[in-house]
Formats: structure tokens, C-alpha cells, sequence
């Protein structure tokens, strides 16, 4: 259980031995990094999103792989339902920025969104070195996205960096060494912050994470780790989870799912917002200890997430390369009135044993339990997600740039939004209380 928290704190203590810069963000102390100067970053100071939103997510390829977007909706309507998010996913296979400004209009504005996010820059860095022709070109359509999306009443605009390329690709178009197209990366992800400063609006920063990341997991678990992806550019679950980590942190969100707060020798309880204690039991054990357990029902998630965390195939090794449990996704248990050294707790099916002085700190039960109470809810509701989401792709790339679209537009938004409709209620409907136990039992 500690363990799987080591990486974490690794990456951070390897941040900490930087040379420091006032307006760079920390670097590691180590030549793979020294040529790269990542601009600080702004962060938002509370939570940027309100009650029924409508969030559009907007990319390339990444985007469209429907993996970063997906992590995004269903946390976003698990762990914080009363704000009741309407998300659509715009990805568009090969898309620049220009392209997107193009269809921006026509494919995302019709619909009234009140915060959108955008991630390009990996095309537009047309696989090669860094020249100002790049960057011109990509300042000057990413301004316009911000002003287009402002002229349209787009409250909250979240602007994110491309990600970072893979040490080795196969893809024979590709110019330069590797570090030679990160480093084109990093200057769009510093024009991005530029924008984002000098125009007011939130920035996501994808590059940083993943490029440090990258490093630090191949580090730890071998060459064949590859945070940007197989190909070295498209990302499988564990980047997408960095890349959602920093979207949701653009947006502000705090992580808090829940406290559950009990006494370890009393039938008390309390609970925050969103769980609500059903029954409490005290009973003898046959060690004279105490067993107490309690009964809740939460109206709330955490974001679950379960497998390996040396492969980048799993959402789980995202979260342990960015600080996802602990910034994102807390559900804190605390145990007051403790009489022994040490407690075990069963969750579901998983226990583990915690000593009475981390249980009064509290111990975050999303991070320690990856199989628990709500795995099989949560699944459900993030697959409907994915059927949603992958709907979204045929409806905007075949349906709205297709022949329906061109004979009749308005035709076609309506009839693929009908389409839609039962997709958006199959989440509703998925998404439904869970009642759960926790026994805790001195040891």
C-alpha cells in the first residue's frame, strides 16, 4: 500500500534538487533536462466550473483516442455530481490549430458551451525542430481560439500544452533528434502560458508532467515504459491519466470525495457531504479487542482504478506519475478513540492494517483499496461514457462533415442529438447510490 506512493514521492524529491529560476518551473538536476526552460505556469485559485456547465473538450488525435476525455467526464460526474456537467469530446485525427478554428463555429460553439478545454500542438510542431514560422503560426490560431471562444460567451477557457514525444519512433517523416522536437514542444507549451497570462484564461500544462514523467517511470521500470505512448506520440491509459490530472487541475478541482470520521471504540460516525452513516454495530472479538463496523450510503465516488503500475497501459500507473489519488481523489477514512496500536479494515473484499496514529491522520481508502464498493458501479457509469463519447466522434466527423451535414446541418444536429439523448441518460441512469460497509477490527 505504501509502496505504491514511493514513486510519487521520488518525482517529488527529484524535483526538489533544482536549480531554481524565477520564472521557469523547477527542473530536475539532470542533464536530460538542461536545454529546457518550461515558463512557470498559471493555477487557478478555486474551482473554475458551476452547477450545469457544459464542458467541451477539444484536440487532435489524442483527443479523439477518447481515453484523457473519458477519465475527465466520468470523474467529473462521480466524484462531483451536484454540479451536474454536461461534457462533449471534440477530437479530430490530424487536426492543427488552425484546422479547429476552422470548425470550431460550426461543431462546438453551436451547442453554447460555458468552458472549454483545447490540446494541441503536437502536429503543429510538424515532427521536427523548432522554427519561428511554427511558432507564429501556432500563437496567432491559438489567440483566435481564445477570442472566439470569448466572443461566444465561453466562460471558462482552459488552454493546454501538447504533450511530449516518445524517445523512439518508427514513423519515417519524422525530423530531428528526439530532444530536438521536445524542445519545439516546450516553446508551444511557453506560448501557450504567454496566452493564457496575457488573456486571462486557465492553462493546462500536459508537456511538463509528461516529459519529467517519461523520464523518471523509465528510470524506474525500463526503456520499454512509454508514458507518450507505443508510437511515441499517441499515449495509452497512463498518459492519458497525466493528461486528465492536468485538465482537471486547470479546472480547479480539489479531490475532495469524502470523510468518513468514526470512533474505534463507540458506534459514532460521522460524514461529509454526499455520504450518509446508515448503522453502526460495536462488537467483542474473541482477542478482547473490538470490531466496529459501519454502514454507509454515499451518493458520491471516488474514481477507481485497478492493474499494474509498471505498465503504461493502466490508468493506476498514471496515478502513481502524477499525484492523482492525493490531489484528485480522497476518500478519507479517520478513526478516533483508539484503544489498540493497530486496525485492521475491510473494505469490499481488500483489508489492510493501518496503527492507530495513521488512522487518526486519516488514510485516503481510493488510493489503498483498488478493488472496492465501487468498482463495479463506477465501471458501469464510465462505460456508458465511452459509448457516449464514441458517438460524439461519429457525429461530428461523419454526421456533421459528412453528406448529412452538407445537404442539411440543421437537419442533422437534430436527428444526431437524438441519437445522443439516450446516450446522456444511460449515464444518468447508471449512476445510482452505493451502500457499503466498513468493518475495522483491533488487532
Amino acid at each position: 500500500m505504501r509502496n505504491k506512493s514511493l514513486f510519487v514521492l521520488s518525482i517529488v524529491f527529484a524535483l526538489s534538487l533544482t536549480h531554481s529560476f524565477a520564472a521557469t518551473e523547477n527542473k530536475p538536476d539532470d542533464p536530460y533536462f538542461e536545454k529546457f526552460n518550461p515558463t512557470k505556469a498559471p493555477k487557478p485559485s478555486h474551482l473554475l466550473l458551476k452547477r450545469d456547465d457544459r464542458l467541451a473538450i477539444c484536440g487532435d488525435s489524442i483527443t479523439e483516442q477518447r481515453m484523457y476525455s473519458r477519465i475527465m467526464e466520468t470523474y467529473l460526474t462521480v466524484t462531483m455530481p451536484e454540479l451536474n456537467i454536461a461534457t462533449r469530446q471534440y477530437g479530430w485525427s490530424g487536426e492543427q490549430a488552425p484546422g479547429f478554428l476552422n470548425r470550431m463555429t460550426n461543431d462546438v460553439l453551436r451547442f453554447k458551451p460555458t468552458a472549454v478545454t483545447t490540446c494541441y500542438g503536437m502536429n503543429d510542431h510538424h515532427y521536427q525542430p523548432y522554427a519561428d514560422e511554427i511558432g507564429n503560426t501556432y500563437r496567432s490560431n491559438q489567440e483566435a481560439i481564445v477570442r472566439g471562444c470569448k466572443a461566444a460567451n465561453v466562460r471558462t477557457i482552459i488552454v493546454g500544452s501538447p504533450g511530449c514525444m516518445g524517445p523512439k519512433t518508427a514513423w519515417g517523416f519524422i525530423k530531428g533528434t528526439a530532444e530536438e522536437r521536445n524542445l519545439n514542444l516546450c516553446t508551444l507549451r511557453n506560448i501557450d502560458v504567454d496566452i493564457a497570462k496575457r488573456d486571462h484564461v486557465g492553462f493546462a500544462d500536459v508537456f511538463w508532467p509528461m516529459y519529467t514523467g517519461d523520464f523518471f517511470a523509465r528510470e524506474k521500470f525500463g526503456e520499454t515504459y512509454a508514458l507518450p505512448g507505443g508510437d511515441a506520440v499517441h499515449p495509452d491509459w497512463a498518459g492519458h491519466t497525466v493528461m486528465a490530472y492536468a485538465f482537471l487541475k486547470a479546472l480547479g478541482c480539489e479531490g475532495d470525495i469524502g470523510t468518513i470520521t468514526v470512533s474505534l471504540s463507540h458506534a459514532e460516525a460521522k460524514a461529509s457531504k454526499g455520504h450518509k452513516i446508515a448503522s453502526g454495530i460495536l462488537q467483542a472479538n474473541e482477542g478482547g479487542g473490538r470490531t466496529v463496523q459501519y454502514t454507509i450510503t454515499s451518493s458520491r465516488y471516488p474514481f477507481c482504478a485497478a492493474g499494474a503500475t509498471n505498465v503504461h497501459t493502466t490508468i493506476r500507473s498514471g496515478m502513481v506519475i502524477v499525484p492523482f489519488n492525493q490531489d484528485l481523489n480522497r476518500f478519507i477514512l479517520i478513526g478516533k478513540n483508539a484503544k489498540a496500536k493497530t486496525y485492521k479494515v475491510t473494505w469490499g473484499e481488500e483489508s489492510h492494517t493501518y496503527s492507530a496514529a495513521q488512522l487518526k491522520k486519516g488514510v485516503n481508502l481510493a488510493n489503498d483499496f483498488e478493488v472496492n464498493p465501487f468498482s463495479a458501479p463506477f465501471k458501469a457509469v464510465d462505460e456508458a461514457v465511452a459509448k457516449k463519447q464514441a458517438f460524439e466522434t461519429k457525429q461530428i466527423k461523419e454526421q456533421f462533415h459528412g453528406a448529412a451535414g452538407q445537404k442539411d446541418m440543421e437537419e442533422t444536429v437534430r436527428k444526431t442529438e437524438a441519437e445522443r439523448a439516450p446516450l446522456v441518460a444511460a449515464i444518468h441512469d447508471a449512476f445510482k447510490p452505493v451502500t457499503h460497509t466498513i468493518t475495522i477490527t483491533a488487532e
